[in-house]
C-alpha cells in the first residue's frame, strides 16, 4: 500500500513539474517574436507556434502544431499536417498564453528565431517601421512598449508625419500630461487645424488642470477645424474635468455653451446628463 501511494505521489509530482514549465500569464500583445503555447485541449494537447507582427495584418501566429507532456515532463510534438505555413491573425485580448521555455526547443525541434522571420525584418530600423509598430502598440493600449519604438523613431526623424501626435498619445496614456502638452504644441505649429492632434491636446490640458486653455482650444476647434469627428469628445472631456472637481458653476456654464456638441453623440449625451443630474 505504501509503495503504491509513493508511486502515485511521484507521478503527480512529475506532472505538476511538467505543468509548471508552462506559465499561462502572457497576453498576445506581450508575445512579439516569441514561441508560445496555448492552453491544452480536451485531449491534453497544447497548440503552439510563433507570434510575430506583420506590418499589414498585425499580430500573427505561425502555427506549428501541438505537443503533449509525458510523465517526465518531456514535450512530445505532433507537427501540423498541412504543407507550408499556417498563419492566424490574432486580435488583441486578455486570453493568456505561455512562453515556451528555451530548454524545450530541442524537444520540439524548433529554432529560437525561425529562418522565415527575416522576411519581416527587412526595414526594422526605419522611421516608418518604428512609427508603425508604435502606432500598433498604442492601439493595443501597450503604451510603454509603443514608446520604445516611437522614441527611437524620434531620434531618427522628429519631423516624421504623425510622430509627435503618436508620442503624445503614449504620454497621455501613461499620465505624463505635460510631456504630451509640450510635444502637441510643437505638432500644431506645423498643422494647427489637425482634429486628432487638437483632441489629444484638449485631453492633456484637462488632465493637467488647465481647463481655461482646454476651453479655448475647444472653441477654436469648433469654429475653425473642418473635421468634426471629435467635437463631442472634446466638449465632454472639459465637462468631465469640471464634474470631477465638483465645480458646479463652470460645469453648468460649459454644459450650456457646448450643449450642441454634447448632445450630438448619444453615449456622450447620456453621460453628460447623468453627471448634471448628480451635481444637482
Amino acid at each position: 500500500m505504501n509503495k503504491i501511494f509513493t508511486l502515485l505521489v511521484l507521478v503527480v509530482s512529475l506532472n505538476i513539474c511538467a505543468q509548471n514549465s508552462l506559465q499561462f500569464d502572457k497576453r498576445f500583445v506581450q508575445s512579439e517574436d516569441k514561441w508560445v503555447a496555448f492552453p491544452a485541449d480536451s485531449t491534453g494537447a497544447y497548440p503552439y507556434g510563433f507570434i510575430y507582427i506583420d506590418a499589414q495584418a498585425g499580430l500573427t501566429l505561425d502555427y506549428e502544431g501541438t505537443f503533449k507532456l509525458d510523465g517526465a515532463g518531456k514535450f512530445i510534438p505532433k507537427k501540423r499536417e498541412v504543407v507550408g505555413q499556417v498563419k492566424y491573425r490574432l486580435q488583441p485580448n486578455n486570453n493568456v498564453i505561455a512562453f515556451l521555455p528555451e530548454s524545450k526547443f530541442a524537444e520540439l525541434n524548433i529554432e529560437k528565431i525561425p529562418d522565415w522571420l527575416k522576411n519581416y525584418k527587412t526595414d526594422e530600423g526605419s522611421v516608418a517601421r518604428l512609427y508603425q509598430w508604435g502606432f500598433m502598440y498604442n492601439g493595443w493600449d501597450e503604451c510603454e512598449k509603443a514608446l520604445e519604438y516611437l522614441e527611437k523613431a524620434q531620434k531618427l526623424d522628429a519631423e516624421y508625419k504623425g510622430l509627435r501626435t503618436e508620442l503624445a498619445f503614449s504620454y497621455n496614456c501613461l499620465k505624463e500630461y505635460q510631456k504630451a502638452v509640450d510635444i502637441l504644441k510643437l505638432a500644431l505649429k506645423k498643422d494647427p487645424l489637425n482634429a486628432y492632434t487638437n483632441k489629444e491636446l484638449i485631453y492633456a490640458e484637462t488632465k493637467n488642470g488647465n481647463l481655461e486653455d482646454a476651453e479655448n482650444i475647444c472653441r477654436k476647434v469648433f469654429k475653425e477645424v473642418a473635421d468634426k469627428t471629435y467635437n463631442a469628445e472634446n466638449a465632454y472631456n472639459v465637462l468631465q474635468a469640471y464634474y470631477i472637481k465638483k465645480d458646479i458653476k463652470n460645469f453648468n456654464r460649459w454644459f450650456a455653451e457646448a450643449n450642441s456638441y454634447l448632445m450630438s453623440d448619444q453615449k456622450i449625451k447620456s453621460l453628460a446628463e447623468q453627471m448634471k443630474a448628480e451635481l444637482k
